[in-house]
């Protein structure tokens, strides 16, 4: 490597040439780093995986069909921020409007003679419609990005020939009924009534039709509640992001609070942390709106002393956490309180004792359900064991990802599936039992990754046993000293 003739400082200086160029070229070039955005994206590696992954098991001799989700109004003209089918999004890393992705079991050829396997029709780029709504990959963005060569604009969609009556199976999943029909001959609407019409799909589907919509289901239901290393590692961040928020609003928390600053509470820690949204419209349910299952109003301008329900989960890079922990507001529970938060925190232990991989899912539901019968009973809140139904009324979890009630079957567990465990009590006003029970809500949810012989508590960030959350709720928060002028606008004004 060296000529024997140079100085060892000669060579050291060498050496340390070489080490130093070897560093900076380790380090992101200005063209991966210029528009500051995440590096850790799903890489289009993950998503040609899952359409590899996909064609295994897919029947022989079949076609599937992934269409995008529509664009909502949220009024007038102002749409809701789009939020792609998260199948799309799993096959080809596409966030876009009004496109298609079709995956062949089999490799297509096309007329001269080119063979592909998946074709993607996308928005054709549009100077001014991207100045309105923001840069679109287009074709070429979408084969150098997303690595699908076979990209071709929506508006092609209409001409390409392909023969539909060959394959044996035609899968795609049920059309939405409500998608609108704007001045864009290639937007979603006419690529649906396109596909009607090239694929020739009856009005109404037999189940033993070659067009077949369960299948879609279940095809994507086994591979999406199997999650991969790279999802994985998504769900970890949402989940933690999730409990970092539940920790500083237990520490801020105070009785003057309504319900919406709780919320801008959890929803800002998220955002702080990088997190794009939330998977679901937040649950900040104080005293007796706890005991509202999908509570999401939150205009409780006081929360004051009782305890607070909080179900948030934070969305990162579309995989979404979801987590909930009831707390007191005053710092301590009551001697009801604890009683009830106990009982399903017990309900919640038995069910993970459970779960491992070939684990029934039964078995968990039955192991919360019955703690939480027994200590209602000992409670003197039922006077029989099938009674509980009526305060433990839905059932103990189910799948998170892409969707927070993801997609796939609960009934065996399997490794790398990710799954909630949430048992609560509800007890509303006017309840058949003593006064002192009444508005008393605990739901205790976390997010577990099942594993060969157990299962991976992934959010145990946030404290769920009594005593730490009495602790951590009078430790200060970070939010504290977060103080806000009263509005110009409440003050009367004289003329």
């Amino acid at each position: 490597f060296f000529s024997p003739n140079i100085s060892s400082m000669q060579k050291y200086i060498a050496v340390a040439f070489v080490l130093v160029s070897l560093n900076l070229f380790a380090q992101p070039s200005p063209a991966e780093t210029k528009d500051n955005l995440p590096t850790d994206y799903l890489t289009s590696a993950f998503h040609e995986g899952r359409r590899d992954s996909l064609r295994a098991i897919m029947p022989d001799n079949s076609v599937m069909a992934v269409f995008a989700f529509p664009t909502r109004t949220f009024s007038n003209d102002v749409e809701y921020l789009y939020h792609q089918n998260p199948d799309l999004y799993y096959f080809s890393g596409y966030k876009e409007p009004h496109s298609l992705l079709l995956v062949f079991k089999d490799d297509q050829t096309d007329s001269l003679g080119n063979k592909f396997k998946e074709i993607l029709f996308v928005q054709k780029r549009n100077a001014g419609a991207e100045q309105w709504t923001g840069k679109r990959l287009g074709t070429e963005g979408a084969k150098e990005k997303l690595g699908i060569p076979m990209s071709l604009n929506g508006n092609d969609f209409k001409n390409y020939n392909i023969d539909f009556s060959k394959f044996s199976k035609i899968i795609f999943d049920r059309f939405p009924e409500d998608i609108p029909n704007g001045f864009d001959k290639a937007d979603l609407y006419d690529l649906i009534q396109q596909f009607k019409e090239k694929a020739a799909i009856p009005e109404q589907l037999s189940n033993q039709s070659k067009f077949d919509t369960r299948s879609y289901r279940d095809l994507t239901g086994q591979l999406r509640a199997i999650k991969t290393a790279e999802e994985k590692d998504l769900l970890r961040k949402a989940v933690e992001i999730s409990c970092m928020g539940q920790n500083e609003v237990m520490k801020a928390v105070r009785p003057d609070m309504s319900e919406l600053e709780i919320q801008g509470l959890h929803e800002y820690v998220h955002k702080r942390y990088g997190a794009e949204g939330v998977g679901y419209g937040s649950i900040i349910g104080s005293g007796e709106n706890g005991c509202i299952l999908h509570y999401m109003e939150n205009t409780k301008t006081k929360i004051g002393t009782s305890m607070i329900l909080m179900d948030v989960g934070a969305e990162y890079h579309g995989y979404t956490a979801d987590v909930t922990r009831t707390v007191p507001v005053d710092g301590k529970f009551s001697s009801e309180e604890r009683a009830i938060y106990q009982l399903v925190y017990d309900a919640q232990e038995a069910a993970f004792k459970t779960l491992k991989d070939g684990s029934k899912w039964s078995d968990a539901s039955k192991a919360a359900m019955d703690v939480i019968a027994e200590g209602l009973v000992k409670l003197g809140i039922i006077k029989n064991k099938n009674e509980a139904g009526r305060y433990y009324p839905h059932g103990l979890g189910h799948h998170i990802g892409l969707d927070v009630h993801d997609r796939g079957s609960m009934s065996t567990m399997k490794k790398d599936m990710v799954i909630t465990v949430e048992p609560g009590i509800y007890i509303p006003e006017g309840s058949n039992c003593d006064k002192k029970w009444w508005s008393i809500a605990v739901r205790i949810e976390d997010d577990l990754l099942i594993t060969e012989n157990g299962y991976e508590l992934l959010s145990h960030f946030a404290p769920r046993k009594i005593e730490e959350i009495e602790k951590l709720i009078s430790q200060k928060s970070v939010l504290d000293n977060y103080k806000i002028p009263p509005l110009e606008s409440g003050k009367k004004k004289g003329f």
